[in-house]
């Protein structure tokens, strides 16, 4: 009985429920969709109030102020079959986010209103109308400035972007740097020039949308580097001459304007489409006609050369060889090195002669370094075709009717590996020389000994004559008493006889130490 009745309260409790809350709505509906375009969204409630009119309404999470869509559950229903509600919206960019559908009775205010599941929704923009912005400034510019370059759009979202150069993709460096719509590139050179042009693409399900923008060119001028400076010699006549002085950078987008200076005076200047630029001047021969410089500018900064002696001299003697030699194993020579130098001259010719045949740069044991005006190299392999008369002539550049010739050098493979004579009578001679200091050594140490020895000899036959003289005295005391009369001697009889012989040795020894020389 007490079981029916509790099973009786709830169940009345449950009808009482049913007609006073309401379940939670489920809200179901599409992850993405394209603006502008229609999506439909389902609100379902199981559990509701009957003979309620209940309100379905379609919100943005966090926006209860902007109604999306709505619908109505009409009173009457029976609550087992449940309602479903569709949303039929045409889609906006602000409905991205999470959509919530709410539950409430339109006419009752004691029911509590309940919130659905969050629903997140994307919306996909196509991309439209792409366009490069240079927003760091001229799209001419000297190197050394960050580039800075944005992709813009008319319209679009979640879009990802590529960069091209020149129609290819732009190179990923530390220099460059991607980031969403920007692409900026630090100290560019010239070879970040050219045409950019930037891809936007975006999709939806399976469309790609793309936009290409238009090309955008840009120069990027490289900085004029510090010009070298050279001049050759030109005979107009027997009695005239001109220096033709070359200004050359390495680098440096033209046009490039060449100024040339003779210390602070302006001798000429041009403007060229290229890194270099000549000039001609006049000269006489033995004089020193100042300091040259160039200078470089292409538009940023201007470039100076060092100076150089505006300065002629011919040719003089004499002319010299020197020579080098390389070792291999066993100390054979297997290379030579002739150096050929002049005494004067500021433009010198060189030139390389084997047994009266010229030299060329190059050949199978050879080879001809020139380092003007300085000297002349000609290295050798040493070998069998090496052999012969070497020499150098020299004249200068701008006139070879005069030459001036070195000193003749043979070169023989065998004659360079063999002893010179000199050589071994130096070796001879000084092994010769060990030798005989070695035996005067001996012989001085052999005196040295004999001295010594003598001299020990002649003290102990000094010793001996010593010894002998006190004997002697001490035979001059003869006894002819027996044994027992000799006992009986008076005392100190011998005392007296010692003390005589002492003093007399005594006496003697000083004598002889007197006599010593």
């Amino acid at each position: 009985m007490f079981l029916f009745v509790v099973m009786l309260g709830l169940c009345f409790f449950s009808k009482e429920s049913s007609q006073s809350f309401l379940g939670r709505p489920q809200l179901t509906g599409p992850s993405e969709a394209e603006v502008k375009k229609y999506a439909g969204f389902s609100c379902e409630l199981q559990v509701y109030p009957k003979n309620e009119t209940i309100l379905l309404q379609l919100y943005k999470e966090g926006n209860r102020d902007k109604l999306l869509a709505e619908y109505s559950l009409l009173s009457g229903r029976k609550l087992d079959e449940g309602e479903v509600s569709n949303f039929p919206l045409v889609v906006q960019l602000s409905y991205e986010g999470y959509l919530e559908c709410v539950a409430s009775a339109q006419n009752n205010s004691n029911i509590e209103p309940t919130v659905s599941n969050k629903h997140h929704l994307k919306v996909i923009e196509p991309v439209k109308d792409a366009k490069v912005n240079v927003s760091s400034g001229p799209r001419e510019f000297f190197e050394g400035r960050t580039l800075n370059l944005h992709c813009e759009l008319s319209a679009g979202n979640h879009v990802s972007y590529k960069w091209l150069l020149n129609d290819r993709p732009v190179a990923v460096s530390p220099a460059h740097h991607f980031r969403d719509n920007h692409l900026r590139i630090y100290r560019p050179t010239s070879a970040d020039s050219g045409s950019y042009m930037c891809v936007a693409t975006n999709s939806f399900n399976q469309t790609v949308y793309t936009s290409n923008s238009s090309k955008v060119v840009i120069t990027v001028k490289d900085v004029v580097s510090t010009p070298d400076i050279s001049f050759t010699v030109l005979k107009e006549d027997s009695h005239n001459y001109s220096a033709v002085v070359t200004c050359q950078s390495t680098r440096g987008t033209p046009p490039v304007t060449f100024s040339l200076y003779n210390l602070e005076d302006l001798v000429a200047n041009v403007t060229v489409e290229e890194r270099s630029a000549v000039f001609k001047i006049p000269v006489v021969l033995n004089r020193h006609l100042g300091w040259l410089q160039c200078q470089a500018d292409n538009g940023d900064w201007v470039a100076k050369s060092q100076f150089l002696p505006l300065e002629v001299v011919p040719v003089g003697g004499p002319v010299t060889i020197s020579s080098d030699i390389h070792l291999g194993e066993n100390y054979a020579v297997i290379a030579l090195e002739f150096h050929c130098q002049a005494a004067k001259g500021t433009h010198p010719q060189y030139q390389w002669f084997l047994n009266k045949t010229l030299l060329h740069d190059r050949g199978s044991f050879y080879y001809v370094s020139h380092d003007p005006p300085r000297q002349s190299v000609l290295m050798l392999s040493v070998g069998r075709d090496s052999n012969g008369t070497y020499h150098c002539e020299v004249s200068d550049n701008f006139d070879n009717t005069t030459a001036i010739s070195s000193k003749r050098h043979y070169v023989d493979k065998e004659e360079l590996n063999r002893i010179p004579d000199f050589v071994v009578a130096i070796v001879f001679g000084c092994f010769t020389l060990l030798i005989l200091v070695v035996s005067a050594c001996c012989w001085i140490g052999v005196l040295i000994k004999r001295r010594e020895y003598g001299e020990r000899s002649l003290a102990d036959q000094e010793m001996r004559r010593m010894v002998a003289v006190y004997e002697n005295d001490l035979d001059l005391l003869e006894y002819n008493e027996d044994a027992d009369v000799a006992r009986t001697a008076r005392d100190g009889e011998f005392d007296q006889v010692s003390d005589v012989s002492v003093d007399e040795c005594s006496q003697y020894g000083e004598e002889e130490e007197v006599k010593e020389p």
